[in-house]
């Protein structure tokens, strides 16, 4: 199945893109995503403790589970925000 992925802030200059396709497995998770991503862009590693999720528009964690065609959003924190124990490179 199929997910859109939709990069922001920080998210988008590591991933160089604003936003792709990915190929998931049924029943995947966005923890599961998220592993795919970085492989994809190894750049992201670095929001990994602080970024967030966000799937048809709605924040959710990582143990979401994806349906075909769900459009999810990576918001890491915007400048002048509490960096709260995020891993920045």
């Amino acid at each position: 199945m199929r997910v859109l992925v939709r990069y922001f802030a920080a998210a988008r200059e590591r991933s160089g893109t604003t936003e792709e396709w990915i190929e998931v497995e049924e029943s995947a998770t966005l923890a599961g995503l998220w592993s795919l991503l970085v492989q994809r862009h190894p750049a992201l590693a670095g929001l990994g403790s602080c970024i967030s999720f966000a799937v048809n528009r709605e924040y959710t964690d990582r143990l979401h589970t994806l349906r075909d065609g769900d459009e999810v959003a990576l918001i890491p924190p915007v400048s002048g925000g509490s960096t709260g124990g995020c891993i920045h490179d």
